[in-house]
């Protein structure tokens, strides 16, 4: 009876040891304040600027960095301008963490006449020299960055730099629906501007931060991000025979690397008419 005692109070005691230390943690995190002015990561520096008027919008600087398999080649921005009336369609890019199905990037592109794309990830705005954790993404670590950029940028980045399976999907929503999504992405991105926050691994990551701006109610494949494009197809965003076909069918990861040469626009064209062509397959 004293042994069991103790094992309980001892048992006990590391609870609210434990449980005191996470309060402690929380509430320290509660007082901390998201800043637009750290030593940033190289990539991750600029911060995004968007001007609206009506259904005209513009965005700057827009990433157009380009890539070998050794790292960045080149660093270079743009600007984009371009009706929110003239988006055409919507494509949703899953990157798997490599070795977990669970866990995964995610982000959007946007597509305008003259078959030219416009993407943006959302992303853990890391220091220099400061190394992306799940956990510590619980806690406030990182500031929220939302990165508008080129296809080639986001998608040659991870394909051929990062060694990293690329799958873009497109995704079957109203006319109605994409400007709804990329008007709200927008205002987003200027709010953010304007009062920055914290990039949390719950509750603002890649994939919650596009549900939100889509009106979707929580699910768990807004943390369990690895998951997400099932969950998509399940709702009839992603087309498809099966999840099997529309997965399969939307791995462009060979494609991606091989066309990693080409100027933005020429990719945005070639990886456009691969997109179609699977698409009749």
């Amino acid at each position: 009876m004293l042994q069991a005692l103790m094992n309980w109070t001892w048992a006990h005691a590391m609870r609210v040891a434990i449980g005191g230390a996470l309060a402690v943690c929380l509430v320290g995190c509660a007082t901390l304040q998201a800043r637009a002015d750290r030593d940033w990561y190289p990539y991750l520096a600029p911060t995004s600027h968007v001007q609206m008027e009506g259904d005209q919008f513009s965005v700057s600087p827009v990433s157009d960095w380009t890539y070998t398999a050794q790292g960045p080649a080149a660093e270079s921005y743009s600007e984009a301008a371009f009706a929110i009336s003239e988006v055409r369609n919507v494509y949703f890019m899953l990157e798997p963490q490599p070795g977990s199905r669970l866990a995964a990037h995610t982000l959007l592109l946007f597509e305008f006449p003259g078959d030219r794309l416009l993407g943006l990830t959302i992303e853990a705005r890391r220091e220099r020299d400061e190394d992306y954790s799940a956990l510590r993404g619980v806690f406030n670590a990182y500031e929220l960055s939302f990165l508008w950029a080129e296809a080639r940028d986001l998608l040659t980045r991870r394909a051929t730099m990062l060694d990293h399976e690329v799958f873009v999907y497109p995704v079957a929503i109203s006319d109605a629906q994409k400007q709804t999504l990329l008007r709200n992405l927008l205002a987003r991105t200027d709010a953010l501007e304007q009062h920055p926050r914290f990039y949390n691994t719950l509750f603002s990551n890649c994939t919650n931060e596009l549900a939100k701006a889509a009106g979707f109610r929580w699910a768990p494949a807004f943390i369990l991000t690895g998951t997400s494009d099932e969950y998509l197809y399940r709702r009839g965003i992603i087309a498809g025979d099966s999840f099997e076909q529309a997965h399969e069918h939307s791995d462009l990861t060979a494609f991606i690397k091989a066309q990693s040469g080409l100027s933005a626009r020429e990719f945005d064209a070639a990886l456009l008419a691969e997109i179609r062509r699977r698409s009749h397959e």
